[in-house]
């Protein structure tokens, strides 16, 4: 799963996140380490014309109803990251060290590489929205 940290630069580097079902989230600034994910079962985004809230729909073990989305952060997933980078991205493969992200940014062959795949992604992404060129 990609970091906190990993995800943080990647929102404040500019990647907007539009929740829907499924997608993995922490609640900022509060006492919390866990991860949750957006479900119409349990917990589903309401829009409203002051921003979008995250509701907690019948959950026990947080008394919580719901909490506005800017005082979340998305995790995004594998292929989230993967569609993130759009045509830039040329291949995942397996090395020594974990994973490598190939990437043709502006015509110019880089590479990440990372023990996991989704932070080898988060920080693939990172280079194009950082413009970061040395290896990460």
């Amino acid at each position: 799963m990609i970091s906190v940290p990993t995800a943080r630069r990647l929102r404040d580097g500019g990647v907007r996140w539009n929740p829907v079902a499924g997608d993995r989230f922490v609640v900022l600034q509060q006492d919390l380490d866990e991860v949750f994910v957006v479900s119409t079962m349990v917990v589903e985004v309401i829009s409203r014309s002051d921003g979008d809230v995250i509701g907690f729909n019948g959950t026990t073990e947080w008394a919580m109803d719901s909490v506005d989305a800017s005082e979340t952060l998305w995790l995004p997933r594998e292929g989230q990251l993967r569609d993130l980078l759009g045509r830039t991205f040329r291949a995942l493969r397996p090395v020594p060290d974990g994973w490598q992200v190939e990437l043709e940014i502006n015509g110019i062959p880089s590479t990440v590489v990372h023990a996991d795949a989704e932070e080898a992604y988060g920080f693939a992404l990172l280079r194009l929205v950082e413009g970061e060129r040395e290896q990460v």
